[in-house]
């Protein structure tokens, strides 16, 4: 089949008209016109389309099952497939826009195990490769090359260990860094192309030893996390999503359930600000998902296990609202997408 490319269009007075997705389109003296209407366009690869995948997790059984969104559409989820463990006690999930990891967890013990699907084919996970240390716990960040997984618990310690893998290839993990200290059950999601973030946690077991900490690693470039600011509440056993500028911490346990919502900017380093309220009165064990727009959570208990999608709208500070129901209630499920703050938008 013949292909036909432009590689630049302009009026005939000379001047580029308006664009359309980089591209110029005719105004004023034009011959031709784009026509209204839906402008769907997709990648060759199939990526960034607005998914949010939500993975396996415990109520009380456990469950291997993942929930599919698309993150611009309220509704409920949908079957997306089954992640070849089941994955309980938080593990870390971090995404390109054409795939999704899933890395550790812990069925009966932490285990090494790293996994991926494709966003844009349904179905279950494949084998990606083994993290250098058995971990759950644990949190992940990335941007569209690399997937970092930071801390969490190795059976009786808590670590600060920071591995990375290149999400477009499989193989196992490779040693990026540490964090500022061994933390467990804290919160990551929260990315730009250039920076990964980890917020909160708890430095040891039981819970009632939360932090403040947000701490940041340059995403490029190997080394430990710095310091970035500290939440307005400690707390851990939460969740984060972003966009390209602003991070979510959403709600947790300090020790008990919190309901709240604390933004970051993330290019520059400061505390935690107050974002609004959850809706589910105190909430933890959540997993969270973002677009460009729009922080998405689901799941969790209070201490109820709960099948409740809600969300905000990142730019603007306020509560969350209902979004739609889970397949199955659950707790220790993490969510990604293939529209995250970590991939250039």
């Amino acid at each position: 089949m013949s292909e036909f490319r432009v590689n630049s269009i302009t009026n005939q007075d000379g001047s580029a008209g308006p664009q359309i997705c980089g591209v110029s389109t005719f105004s004023g003296k034009s011959g031709v016109q784009i026509p209204s209407g839906s402008s769907d366009f997709r990648r060759q690869d199939g990526g960034g389309r607005g998914r949010g995948v939500f993975g396996s997790g415990a109520s009380p059984g456990n469950y291997n099952v993942m929930d599919l969104i698309t993150i611009a559409t309220t509704g409920n989820s949908t079957d997306f497939g089954d992640d070849f463990k089941v994955r309980q006690e938080n593990y870390a999930s971090f995404s390109s826009s054409v795939r999704g990891i899933n890395a550790g967890g812990y069925n009966p013990a932490a285990f090494t195990s790293i996994a991926f699907f494709t966003f844009a084919s349904q179905g279950g996970m494949n084998d990606f490769g083994e993290l250098q240390t058995a971990t759950y716990a644990n949190a992940g960040c990335g941007n569209n090359i690399r997937g970092l997984s930071g801390g969490g618990n190795s059976g009786s310690t808590h670590n600060n260990i920071i591995e990375f893998v290149n999400i477009a290839s499989t193989g196992d993990g490779n040693d990026f860094g540490d964090l500022i200290e061994g933390n467990r059950s804290l919160g990551s999601g929260i990315a730009s192309p250039t920076r990964g973030i980890w917020h909160g946690g708890n430095t040891s077991d039981p819970s009632g030893n939360e932090v403040k900490t947000i701490q940041f690693v340059t995403i490029p470039t190997l080394g430990d996390a710095v310091n970035f600011g500290e939440l307005i509440t400690a707390r851990n056993s939460h969740s984060g999503c972003s966009n390209s500028t602003r991070g979510l911490i959403v709600s947790g346990q300090n020790p008990s359930n919190l309901n709240s919502i604390e933004f970051i900017t993330i290019a520059t380093e400061g505390n935690g600000t107050d974002f609004g309220d959850i809706s589910t009165n105190g909430r933890d064990y959540q997993g969270s998902c973002a677009s460009a727009t729009r922080g998405v959570n689901a799941g969790g208990q209070t201490p109820s296990k709960l099948n409740v999608i809600e969300f905000v709208t990142i730019s603007t500070t306020g509560n969350a609202t209902d979004f739609g129901d889970l397949t199955q209630k659950r707790r220790f499920l993490q969510g990604c997408s293939d529209v995250h703050g970590g991939l250039a938008q």
